[in-house]
């Protein structure tokens, strides 16, 4: 560890100037992170003093292939991106955690006991619930917990479809990782746990993914035919070397209650799946489904019938997006990704709500994205749908002229430029 201020010296003389490139990949943006890091340093030292520190990063995610498939043990394939949360954090004897977050309200001190931390239903939905839920998931499993003191500092955008609260959970357990347990936890293990804050402290049902994919980072495939037991390979492919940028797209929804619409996608999808008997359409063969489809009709919905339609051609594209990749046919990825979007509001029908089809902005900034690309790059609904975020690959010397034309209609600051960055969640200095 080093003093803050020592670090604060050595970002200004350039020494970790190689590591933030490293991260963040965009000239552009390096003098803006040195900056952050900087700040972020000199509001520790003015919170808790000139301390030796470490800082740590997660980055925020995006989700490539296989939307709604997780839920029927499905297949898909997600990625980091070099917008993420750092911590600046020095460990304590007091077994006290302190965290201050900028932007938001103080975060309440969390005392650390031998006889665990319980759940609380009234703290559900908190900063502290999390942290409460990492604490004692490390604790059941065996691994050392202390306190510490951190001022955090985020660029992952709420509410972006990025996943700003996978990055926090993966964060805090990957502090705990560094300071008490010398880095030695596998990074799968670590967005377990983190899953399990969201899912038991926190309050949220979630899959493992946004987790794995902050933790382990890159891109990586994930096969759920065993849920509790996902296979989880990360890939080893560099973006960087086919020049696109990945762009999300906030949409400018207003949040809604779209329980029932999620759910009904995993009950209609159920429903084809139990016709054959199965759970889950994972355990239906494609071609029989295929040969029932008119007898079919009689019990399941036809938009039953077209969402799982589009889980078996997701199921296809993950591999295909995968070899094209791995082929370096960055051309070819992008039709894959096309034929997603396309199956996204053809058949799964997950980019305006059946509750109120009058309002339709993913569907509307998808078609202005395609005017404005032309055939500079693709586009389609991000996330779990209905609201909220697109996703683009953009050519690189085209990505600052399609974000300045596409926030003319959905409004400034509404288009994130990033790129896939091949570190998960990790301790930076």
């Amino acid at each position: 560890m080093k003093k803050a201020s020592k670090i604060i010296t050595g970002f200004n003389k350039g020494e970790y100037k190689a590591l933030i490139k490293d991260l963040y990949i965009e000239d552009a943006r390096l003098t803006k992170q040195k900056n952050r890091y900087v700040t972020a340093l000199k509001q520790f030292i003015e919170l808790y003093g000139d301390e030796e520190v470490e800082i740590y990063s997660a980055p925020g995610r995006s989700e490539i292939c296989g939307m709604h498939t997780d839920h029927q043990h499905g297949k898909m394939l997600a990625c980091s991106v070099n917008r993420d949360i750092i911590a600046v954090v020095t460990p304590t004897d007091d077994n006290v955690v302190r965290l201050v977050s900028e932007g938001f309200p103080d975060i309440r001190p969390i005392t650390i006991s031998k006889a665990g931390l319980k759940l609380a239903f009234d703290e559900q939905g908190t900063t502290e619930s999390l942290i409460k839920g990492i604490v004692s998931q490390f604790q059941k499993l065996g691994y050392e917990v202390g306190g510490f003191n951190a001022y955090i500092t985020s660029e992952v955008p709420l509410y972006s479809g990025m996943s700003s609260s996978a990055a926090i959970e993966v964060l805090l357990a990957t502090i705990l990782n560094g300071l008490y347990n010398s880095g030695s936890i596998n990074p799968l293990i670590i967005a377990q746990i983190a899953q399990y804050a969201e899912n038991i402290y926190f309050g949220k049902p979630c899959g493992l993914m946004d987790q794995a994919a902050c933790a382990i980072g890159g891109l990586i495939k994930i096969d759920f035919k065993d849920p509790k037991k996902p296979l989880i390979k990360k890939q080893m492919i560099k973006f960087e070397q086919f020049n696109h940028s990945l762009c999300i797209v906030d949409t400018k929804d207003v949040p809604a209650n779209l329980t029932k619409e999620y759910r009904a996608i995993i009950e209609e999808m159920r429903s084809v799946a139990k016709y054959f008997g199965k759970e889950f359409l994972r355990e239906v063969d494609e071609n029989e489904f295929y040969e029932h489809i008119i007898p079919m009709r009689k019990v399941c919905s036809d938009r039953a019938i077209l969402r799982a339609m589009h889980f078996y051609s997701e199921e296809k594209r993950v591999n295909k997006e995968l070899k094209a990749l791995r082929d370096g046919n960055f051309h070819e990825f992008k039709i894959q990704i096309r034929r997603s979007g396309n199956s996204s509001f053809e058949y799964l029908q997950n980019v305006y709500s059946s509750k109120d089809p009058s309002h339709q902005n993913i569907s509307l900034a998808i078609c202005m994205s395609e005017k404005i690309l032309k055939d500079k790059g693709v586009v389609r609904v991000h996330g779990p749908g209905f609201e909220g975020t697109i996703q683009v690959f953009v050519e690189n010397d085209y990505a600052r002229k399609y974000k300045n034309e596409i926030e003319k209609y959905m409004g400034k600051h509404c288009c994130y430029v990033t790129h896939i960055r091949q570190q998960g969640a990790m301790k930076v200095i």
